[in-house]
């Protein structure tokens, strides 16, 4: 079990907020206008935005450099373009990596007349700048994170997981109710866990939709799900 001092404890009500007439985002770590300096990052792990974006509408074309983005979509469908020569339509259990690096110009929209798009989009710091740009992407159906820890995002692995160049790790799961999860973190490593939807406990402490916990100097977790639950996991 983890020692309650070795937890970091992000309730999703107390999140930052951005809000317009087209976009509700909440921001686990800082981000944009929202700075916290209690919530900068988490070891690699940079941001968590839960991004909801409003029929027809989305992020104008911006570059970025220097960052492994991994967007993860929930629900609706997102349109993607890169100055990559990159363009697809994303739905729910698709994943993208973008490996920023040198510089990279991309675009975010809802293509939806009706639906709103929501999506998870993580920033995670590189191992160095000045990569190669580069973009991938993958469906991982929820029977592939039933009662497991699907790999979506880390270093090369033979599970087709898509690559970033870090030595993190992203897993998602959906868990049942009433059901154990655990795992075995590697030495040195830490762990963000982020409840995406549900209720599951951890060392006795329950966490909701939204909410996370930072874990340091801790072997192993045993996660514990009494609603239907999806989770990410970082090791990092």
């Amino acid at each position: 079990m983890v020692a309650e001092s070795a937890a970091l404890i992000r309730l999703g009500g107390s999140r930052g907020t951005t809000k317009t007439d087209w976009l509700h985002s909440r921001h686990s770590f800082s981000f944009g206008e929202y700075h916290d300096a209690s919530w900068l990052g988490f070891r690699s792990l940079r941001v968590i935005n839960d991004d909801i974006v409003a029929p027809g509408a989305g992020f104008g074309m911006h570059g970025h450099r220097d960052m492994e983005i991994v967007t993860v979509v929930l629900s609706g469908q997102l349109e993607h373009r890169d100055s990559l020569g990159n363009g697809a339509v994303l739905g729910p259990g698709e994943v993208q990596a973008m490996s920023a690096g040198t510089g990279v110009r991309h675009s975010e929209f809802n293509p939806s007349k009706d639906q709103p798009a929501h999506f998870l989009q993580i920033w995670i710091q590189p191992r160095s700048a000045g990569l190669a740009p580069s973009y991938a992407q993958r469906r991982f159906d929820e029977p592939d994170r039933r009662n497991c820890w699907c790999r979506i995002a880390g270093p090369p692995g033979p599970d087709g997981a898509l690559q970033i160049a870090q030595d993190a790790d992203v897993f998602r799961a959906a868990i049942p109710a009433g059901a154990v999860l655990s795992k075995a973190l590697g030495a040195g490593r830490g762990a963000w866990l982020h409840v995406i939807e549900g209720e599951v406990s951890l060392s006795g402490r329950r966490h909701l939709s939204g909410d996370a916990v930072g874990l340091v100097g801790v072997s192993e977790l045993h996660i514990a799900a009494s609603q239907p639950s999806e989770l990410l996991l970082f090791e990092v």
